[in-house]
């Protein structure tokens, strides 16, 4: 016999291709199982761990594929199993909110924050949930918790800058993702949004800066390509423009829809209007 807490390795496992996923406005991550669980976790069978296992594997194998329906049933059979375990209550909530069902994803991280207070990754989680909602003073209050928790916790700065810069508060959004970049150099989604942030505070030429870095070192990084296009057609600089373009069409195509640039990727709108600019001469 042996408690839940010994196995699950997966559920070790941090979902990192989100970092740089042009969709990822706010980023959610699988929990630790390992970390700050309830005392009293009961002991259970082996066969019961070992199809809790199987279960798991599954569920991440569904997730990685893109089917968060399928997903969301594995957790759900695997609260069934271990109702008093926080992690499989958090991990539902993100392949809720992949389906976009917000209001009960919060709810599955509410249970899980109720069984481990101090565990951060669920109010990371929340967090993304209540931005996507719109209410992001109450999301930059879950990454302030966090970060009294772990004050160098990379993706609850980055997290919370996605939310100042929904507010208009550019300035503060830049410091978050500097200190994400601080604490983790390979954050590439922090640099294209640190950049894009002082392209909208009239920093272009920083701005530039930054995104040529950035698109150096993630050469397939298709949104920071993308802005690099649109700021360096703006600064009349076509022929980089248009060269950085090419390898945006051979990565993701969405960007020639300025309504999914804005409303779903969610630029800043300054860079969305050099954007704008840049597609109506194509």
């Amino acid at each position: 016999m042996r408690q839940v807490l010994l196995v699950f390795s997966l559920w070790l496992v941090i979902t990192s291709s989100w970092l740089v996923s042009p969709d990822a406005i706010a980023l959610t991550r699988s929990v630790a199982i390992a970390q700050s669980l309830p005392n009293s976790i009961p002991v259970v069978g082996e066969s019961e761990l070992q199809l809790g296992d199987e279960l798991t594997q599954k569920a991440f194998q569904a997730t990685n594929i893109g089917d968060f329906a399928t997903a969301e049933r594995y957790w759900t059979q695997l609260i069934e199993l271990f109702p008093q375990n926080p992690a499989i209550w958090s991990n539902r909530g993100n392949s809720l909110v992949s389906q976009n069902k917000l209001e009960e994803a919060i709810s599955d991280y509410n249970r899980s924050i109720e069984l481990a207070p101090n565990m951060t990754d669920p109010y990371l989680n929340r967090g993304t949930a209540l931005e996507a909602l719109g209410k992001r003073d109450e999301a930059i209050s879950d990454y302030n918790h966090i970060l009294e928790i772990d004050p160098e916790d990379a993706m609850a700065y980055n997290n919370r800058g996605n939310a100042k810069a929904g507010l208009g508060k550019w300035d503060e959004a830049i410091a978050d993702y500097q200190k994400c970049t601080e604490i983790a150099p390979d954050f590439a989604f922090a640099r294209a949004s640190y950049a894009l942030s002082l392209y909208q505070i009239g920093q272009q030429d920083e701005a530039i800066k930054a995104l040529r870095n950035t698109a150096r070192k993630y050469s397939q990084f298709a949104d920071v390509r993308a802005a690099l296009s649109a700021a360096l057609w703006a600064k009349g600089q076509q022929g980089e423009a248009e060269s950085n373009w090419v390898a945006v069409m051979g990565l993701d195509r969405r960007y020639k829809d300025i309504n999914w640039v804005k409303n779903i990727r969610r630029w800043p709108p300054a860079m969305v209007a050099a954007l704008d600019k840049f597609l109506q001469v194509k």
